[in-house]
């Protein structure tokens, strides 16, 4: 268990209107830091007031991406109290990705402690008005003054937290999605299962190039073959296709989205056909062609759900469900956020109180 330290601001901030948050644009007034040193480990964790970092302009971090971020969110429940979803997971995923990326991980309980602990120092912070939420933003940096490609000996396990509303600003209503042929996201052996930074700087140019062509985001293919769909840039991707569900397995080049594993939880209980076996894109449009393409739609903490409305691949196009949202879309995202809400009760054993 962590020893937390409170340094607590004496000038709290104004807090802004939540009916216009948008989406990290704000921050509240503490940030959780605990140090970590090679031969010591995890040490002097601290809740101190938001502030600007001090880091060596040689810190690691800053030359050779040494880091790792999570996302998860909590919510105000309709009594007032706060919750957490499903926590363990995104623990549990940023070990999986410190692993991968040469970097130290808390424990599981040490990082729910950790969250915990920010977000009830902050509890004032969290919206409360409909759809909005605290997001909660935990990153581990290298911060050894080194230049020179090496582990790291000194990191930094930092929270940060931003009251938000919806990630998109069209809401629940249906996005366009351009399918990415020419640049790749991740391979097999590399990085595409982890949430570090770099992958999403490298998959910059795709997003400007859809935003150029009037869609909000990019889908990606896989990296050997650009045959198989695999995920959306911040969203893993669903398409229901005669009935069946499918999406990208998680074999090392796509994200283990915690609403990912939570949508495929909810499909099986409710009977409907679940499949993770690799999808080709042209199996996609030639369905849409059939008018046996019935619903697609992204998943991801920030978003929750996300339907599509349409697919651009190749210049062809593929328009999904007149544009509208699907039955299964809107079952799973009312389901979810019903939970995460506290509007429907939590039969799954996802919600953590924060107490």
């Amino acid at each position: 268990m962590l020893d937390i330290r409170y340094e607590l601001t004496q000038n709290k901030k104004e807090k802004p209107d939540e009916s216009a948050l948008g989406f990290g644009k704000y921050y509240t007034d503490h940030m959780f830091i605990v140090d970590h040193t090679e031969g010591q480990g995890w040490h002097d964790a601290r809740i101190v007031p938001y502030q600007p970092l001090a880091l060596d302009p040689a810190a690691m971090v800053l030359h050779y991406a040494m880091e790792s971020f999570e996302g998860m969110k909590a919510y105000r429940l309709p009594d007032g109290s706060v919750q957490l979803f499903r926590p363990d997971r995104n623990a549990e995923r940023m070990q999986n990705t410190n692993h991968r990326m040469c970097l130290p991980s808390l424990s599981t309980e040490d990082f729910i402690q950790a969250v915990k602990a920010l977000v009830k120092t902050d509890e004032d912070w969290v919206p409360h008005q409909e759809g909005t939420s605290l997001y909660i933003r935990p990153f581990v940096i290298a911060t050894e003054p080194h230049l020179g490609v090496r582990p790291s000996a000194t990191h930094q396990f930092i929270i940060i937290c931003s009251p938000v509303g919806a990630y998109y600003s069209t809401g629940i209503n249906p996005v366009k999605i351009f399918v990415e042929d020419e640049y790749t996201r991740a391979c097999p052996g590399g990085t595409g299962f982890t949430k570090c930074g770099g992958n999403y700087a490298a998959s910059l140019i795709s997003q400007v190039k859809a935003h150029d062509l009037g869609y909000e985001q990019t889908l990606w293919l896989d990296g050997v073959e650009h045959k198989y769909v695999e995920e959306v840039g911040s969203m893993n991707c669903f398409f229901k296709i005669d009935g069946t569900v499918y999406t990208a397995p998680c074999v090392g080049t796509v994200l283990p989205g915690v609403t990912r594993m939570s949508c495929i939880e909810l499909l099986k209980k409710w009977g409907i056909p679940v499949s993770e076996e690799r999808l080709p894109v042209a199996d996609v449009m030639k369905a849409s062609k059939e008018g046996k393409l019935e619903e697609v739609f992204g998943t991801g903490t920030a978003a929750v759900i996300s339907p599509v409305g349409e697919l651009r691949y190749e210049g062809d196009v593929a328009y999904i469900n007149d544009g509208k949202i699907g039955e299964i879309t809107h079952k799973l995202y009312d389901t979810l956020t019903g939970i995460q809400w506290g509007k429907i009760p939590d039969d799954m054993g996802w919600t953590v109180k924060v107490d």
